[in-house]
């Protein structure tokens, strides 16, 4: 057992880099329509758990919007 040849790691990247750009685009569009900024779905390149958790305890757009203003009731 060796290590890759040319042509494995020329498959590899054919097949990893499509993968890779379609799993950060669509968490990306996903946390988009969350309300927040788009550059946080490059947590999800640590892995999906980190980008969870931060979802998870992090206030929404849409709790902020629901808060009331001050004074009123």
């Amino acid at each position: 057992m060796g290590a890759f040849g040319g042509f494995e790691v020329l498959v590899l990247l054919l097949v990893a880099v499509p993968v890779a750009w379609f799993y950060l685009w669509t968490c990306w569009r996903v946390v988009k329509r969350l309300g927040f900024p788009g550059s946080l779905a490059l947590l999800a390149l640590t892995g999906p758990f980190v980008l969870i958790l931060v979802l998870a305890f992090v206030e929404w757009p849409i709790e902020r919007e629901r808060r009331p203003v001050h004074g009123d009731r």
